[in-house]
């Protein structure tokens, strides 16, 4: 049974509770103990930064020449923050049950209670650091709504919060750097790690610059590599994005958690054509003034400025009147899927939904509108020649976050002890939905105000353990795995590049595992990505050598991908219920609404690594509700 080791009492007692009996290391003993991060987003460099400030000996890592250009950086809309600056009835209890009840009750209320009470921290830091979050005339700062919630508590820098939030953690990071207590290796990338009497103590990294394979010690692991959405890929994410390091943690014996709940925002620019390797958020916070709607009648031919009030449809106002445009993700994507699916998609291939700003516009004046989301309409218009202000954006769902990760219990360690998962790379706090700006939160509160105690109650029985012997037997064994895996891929010379076998995965996945799944199709899903795995073996090509080789490097990420999706489509297919974004077609109310299972399927499913080509193993967590009664979620 797994052990989630959630303290015992009230539920506002829990973290203080723990913090107040966890085990400390003394500051003359930190320098002694070595900490390995992998990531440098902000769960990573905030979590580096913290233990470096705090005396540890610190390895940070990151696959891209600099720390600021991890994925972090392209988050928009804001972040959320229980600080109630609106007097709108907000609280650390209501922001917890929001973020619960978002997630459809397939989270913790432990963890889930946790980031809403450190949330409030998270703002005095980043605005300590600097983080220009927006602000009202008299100098406060603002907030503004995200989908799910009544209440105004997400703080923005106009739409690059996560840009100038990442930059904080960039500067505390460095700071560290420049203090000798962190070392920094940018473009390397994790490919293996080790495992020494059941405890991680390093990993296999590869220098991308000139290929070579380099062994790192520590007395615990940290990864901080985000989700993998990119599974898709068609996505909004980055195209280096990839879930190979929490993969390569997950074959060594860490469990995979909810890999199924995949996240599509409903807020993309759509796609155009082929050609396309990725799509372009736009930001949720868009529909606090945005609008969005179809036309009434199928196949409209009409420009939208000429389509009158009375024949647009706006769907979303429709079905949810209490939420309306800020209806949660899951429910906003599914909704537009089935306009676009019904024959009202707009655009040139009918694959989209208008997000219309004229009457934003009328009743606030363009200025307030530019000042609030210049940016983005500066980027719509550059993407798509088109001028927001003037007539609608077009919009459509893309694949967007992964809710599911590895496996950690309370203190963010996964089944592995000395490994821990931070931020998007584990699956403690959102359930089966994430909400809007609970993102950038999860990430940092991670890394600044939960791992930082957590480490130390595990570092605290690794004193005695010495430095970690990189001469070790396991370090070498991983080594050799890693080089006869570089080898095979390098050694097929087969016709077909990496990106073919991503776009052809990237499509039986979203057909089968993206918005909508049924039983038939999740099976055929499974048939389909073992016989693309078994070609990808026999004829993939990967063209150059071993040195800088970014077709080496994607050829290896998509090897792990075909493993992860089909691990994906497993656990979708044992979920036989509907809950938030994992919507199985045969569990569905007459309105299309999802229908959970509570009675069968309210626990965490964390999957085992059995091997290629045989069925991983389930292991469950039951879910238990204290201090809320599970209900149907309902936004109307």
């Amino acid at each position: 049974m797994l052990d989630a080791r959630i303290p015992d009492g009230p539920l506002e007692d829990k973290w203080s509770h723990y913090k107040a009996h966890a085990k400390l290391v003394n500051p003359a003993n930190r320098k002694k103990l070595e900490v390995i991060v992998v990531g440098t987003g902000l769960a990573g460099s905030s979590i580096a930064a913290s233990l470096g400030e705090m005396g540890y000996s610190v390895k940070s890592f990151c696959f891209q020449d600099t720390p600021r250009r991890a994925h972090s950086v392209a988050a928009q809309g804001g972040v959320n923050a229980c600080k109630n600056y609106k007097n709108d009835g907000d609280s650390v209890f209501r922001m917890f049950y929001d973020t619960i009840k978002g997630g459809d009750f397939r989270a913790r209320e432990g963890n889930v209670y946790r980031m809403a009470e450190c949330s409030a921290n998270l703002i005095d830091q980043a605005v300590a650091q600097g983080v220009p979050f927006g602000r009202e005339y008299g100098g406060y700062l603002n907030n503004r709504s995200f989908g799910g919630v009544q209440v105004s508590r997400t703080f923005y820098a106009r739409g690059q919060t996560g840009q100038q939030l990442l930059l904080g953690a960039y500067q505390a990071l460095m700071r560290q750097v420049g203090a000798g207590t962190v070392q920094l290796f940018a473009r390397h990338e994790m490919q293996d790690l080790v495992v020494i009497d059941g405890k991680a103590r390093g990993i296999i990294v590869r220098n991308m610059d000139t290929g070579e394979l380099e062994r790192h010690g520590a007395h615990a692991v940290v990864l901080a590599t985000g989700g993998f959405g990119k599974i898709y890929y068609l996505s909004t994410l980055a195209m280096g994005c990839n879930g190979s390091a929490i993969w390569r943690a997950h074959k060594r014996g860490a469990y995979m958690a909810n890999p199924s709940w995949t996240q599509i925002h409903p807020t993309s620019l759509p796609q155009s054509g082929e050609y396309q390797s990725k799509l372009t958020l736009m930001s949720e916070s868009l529909r606090n003034d945005g609008r969005i709607w179809v036309p009434k009648q199928k196949e409209e031919t009409r420009e939208p400025n000429q389509i009158p009030e009375e024949e647009r449809d706006y769907y979303l106002e429709r079905r949810y009147p209490a939420f309306g445009n800020l209806s949660p993700r899951d429910i906003a994507s599914r909704a537009a899927k089935e306009r676009i699916d019904a024959g009202f998609g707009i655009g040139p291939l009918k694959n989209a939904v208008y997000l219309d700003f004229s009457k934003a516009i009328k009743d606030q004046g363009e200025d307030k509108i530019r000042k609030k989301y210049g940016n983005l309409f500066r980027m719509y218009e550059k993407i798509t020649g088109v001028n927001a202000y003037q007539e609608p954006m077009r919009i459509s769902p893309a694949a967007h976050f992964s809710m599911g990760g590895l496996w950690v219990d309370y203190e963010l360690m996964t089944t592995i002890p000395g490994l821990f998962a931070l931020g998007e790379a584990n699956f403690a706090d959102h359930g089966a939905n994430r909400l809007g700006a609970n993102s950038l939160l999860q990430a940092s509160v991670d890394g600044y105000f939960i791992a930082p105690y957590t480490m130390a109650n595990y570092l605290a029985d690794e004193i005695k353990t010495g430095p970690i012997d990189i001469r070790h037997g396991a370090f070498a064994a991983a080594e050799e795995n890693v080089q006869q895996f570089l080898k095979r891929l390098m050694g097929i010379q087969g016709n077909l590049g990496a990106d073919y076998f991503h776009k052809e995965l990237g499509k039986i996945l979203y057909d089968k595992c993206g918005l909508s799944r049924s039983k038939e199709g999740l099976e055929a899903a499974i048939r389909e990505i073992n016989e693309l795995r078994e070609s990808f073996w026999q004829r993939l090509y990967v063209p150059g050598g071993y040195a800088l080789n970014s077709e080496l490097e994607k050829a290896g990420r998509v090897a792990d991908y075909l493993e992860l999706g089909a691990l994906m489509c497993y656990d979708a297919l044992m979920r036989d219920e509907s809950c938030g974004a994992h919507f199985r077609v045969e569990h569905q109310t007459p309105e299309g609404e999802a229908m959970r299972n509570d009675e069968d399927f309210s626990f965490i499913s964390a999957w085992e690594w059995a091997g290629v080509e045989k069925e991983p193993q389930l292991h469950k967590e039951p879910l238990h509700f204290e201090f809320v009664t599970p209900s149907v979620r309902s936004y109307k």
